[in-house]
């Protein structure tokens, strides 16, 4: 019989009338890899928290290795040999890499000082061996990209060499090369004996890295099975309780230039990765941007909403050209230009303010009078945004951050919607949320833009950009290299593109 590596035991966990987890059951083989799937607040995150020490649940326990455990605290999880990595970071920005690797197990002399030389040829020869040999251990973690700080997350995870590895979400932040990256490491780690634990919302890599899976729903156990004995509608049944039908929403029979032109870049750059791009986006289009990490993406949405500074290039807005120099130009009603950013916890949301709260922020001068607010006028129109997006009523007078990342999601784009924004510049919008939220996020996209609006679209997954875009800018090493459209627009195409080897289109209309 094969060995198991972690036995859950009719483990709950709840926060106040809120039942996290309902007596769930499941085994995890020795040296497997293992999925954890489930819609967001199905359970998986409490799950993860409990086996690292993060919490304790209130019934039922673990085993870990044959072992009964008690899971009281991270060092306690440690000590058994569970290390976690977290799509929620738990870097410190402003410490190094290297400081970063080595909390809280620095290497001291018999001074009680950090054998600094010793550590950092460990953690070098480390990051080599997982071929990370490019991060440069000195600097600081706060302003290196997602993807970055996410391998770095992981790497830390594996210098404590565990026997269990729990892997919370770690490709919502991660695309192209870098999931192939990952994939080789996970089977690295598995043929050396490591019990994998992988939650994601990406059927494809569950089948490509998993070996089994278990679903949970509404804090309940579904099913536990081997990959292979299921096709992806089991599973996504199984996920959200339904089919839900077609993935993608259907495609108009218009074309990108059937709408009047919103927004014109013409030949933008920052001091960052952005050196020449060009673009521009008609009234009722999803104009999709894709490439590989680092390739001037982010600058470019950045640069669109007044967050980075232009070092070339000029916006025109309905033809006409304006400065954008801060979000507060952007969102202004004459221009009316807003961003859903990329890391929606640190970047779009006060999470210990309410819904509401949120919400209404960009246009609060609505609702006030002689300095004072009119928090029923005020829950009103929130309300019926909130209504729109499908967020449960609650969400007006919860704190955001007691919500599932899909809902966080949907409270951000309905601040955006209460603005009226004609344009929304969404960046990655579905990382990180579950295939049931992502079909409604899609549903909602496509009502605003035949409503009129306009978005511009970056997603890490390919297959958004094809049954989403009208039509889909490549952006290589800062510069548009490509647009690709109609009976082109396919993911062979924009991989090509994306890799360099696309037809230079250098800018396009």
């Amino acid at each position: 019989m094969t060995a198991v590596a972690i036995a859950a035991d009719h483990v709950r966990k709840a926060f106040g009338a809120t039942v996290a987890v309902d007596d769930v059951s499941f085994e995890v083989a020795e040296a497997s890899v293992h999925a954890l799937l489930g819609e967001n607040g199905a359970g998986k995150s409490t799950i993860v928290k409990l086996l690292s020490g993060l919490m304790t649940p209130d019934q039922g326990g673990f085993q870990v290795l044959g072992q009964a455990v008690s899971l009281k605290s991270p060092r306690a999880a440690h000590r058994c040999g569970i290390q976690t990595a977290f799509q929620e970071m738990t870097l410190v920005r402003d410490l190094t890499v290297l400081e970063n690797v080595l909390l809280p197990y620095a290497p001291m002399n018999p001074l009680g000082l950090v054998r600094r030389r010793a550590a950092q040829d460990a953690v070098a020869a480390h990051f080599a061996g997982l071929g990370l040999e490019s991060i440069d251990l000195n600097d600081e973690v706060g302003p290196l990209d997602l993807a970055i700080k996410q391998k770095i997350e992981i790497a830390r995870a594996l210098y404590r060499q565990p026997k269990i590895l729990l892997l919370d979400e770690p490709t919502s932040s991660l695309s192209g090369s870098d999931v192939d990256w990952l994939g080789a490491v996970i089977a690295r780690e598995k043929a050396r004996g490591v019990t994998v634990i992988f939650i994601s919302h990406r059927l494809k890599e569950v089948r490509d890295f998993c070996d089994s899976l278990t679903v949970l729903r509404n804090g309940q156990h579904i099913a536990t099975a081997k990959v292979a004995d299921l096709d992806d509608e089991e599973v996504i049944r199984m996920i959200v309780g339904r089919s839900i039908g077609q993935a993608f929403p259907e495609k108009p029979a218009k074309t990108h230039q059937s709408g009047a032109e919103v927004l014109r870049a013409e030949k933008l750059a920052t001091s960052g990765k952005l050196a020449d791009a060009s673009f521009a986006l008609h009234k009722g289009e999803i104009l999709g941007i894709a490439g590989l990490q680092g390739m001037g993406q982010l600058e470019l949405f950045r640069a669109c909403f007044g967050a980075a500074e232009l070092t070339a290039g000029q916006i025109a807005v309905d033809g006409k050209p304006v400065t954008i120099a801060s979000p507060t130009d952007a969102v202004r009603a004459n221009i009316g230009i807003s961003l859903v950013p990329e890391d929606r916890k640190t970047e779009a949301l006060f999470l210990k303010l309410s819904g509401t709260e949120n919400t209404s922020i960009p246009v609060i001068e609505r609702f006030a009078n002689f300095g004072f607010i009119d928090t029923k006028a005020e829950r009103d129109a929130v309300s019926g945004v909130f209504q729109r997006v499908d967020v449960q009523e609650r969400a007006l007078w919860t704190r955001a951050g007691a919500f599932s990342g899909g809902n966080q999601q949907k409270i951000a784009i309905a601040k955006w919607l209460l603005a009226e924004s004609r344009v929304l510049l969404l960046y990655d919008p579905t990382r990180g949320i579950d295939v049931g939220t992502k079909h409604e996020l899609y549903r909602l996209m496509r009502q605003y833009v035949e409503a009129g609006g306009s978005i511009l679209l970056y997603s890490t997954e390919i297959p958004e950009l094809v049954h989403l875009a009208d039509r889909v800018l490549v952006l290589y090493q800062g510069r548009i290299a490509r647009e690709v459209s109609g009976a082109e627009l396919n993911e062979d195409s924009i991989m090509r593109a994306a890799l360099g080897h696309g037809d230079n289109a250098g800018r396009a209309a």
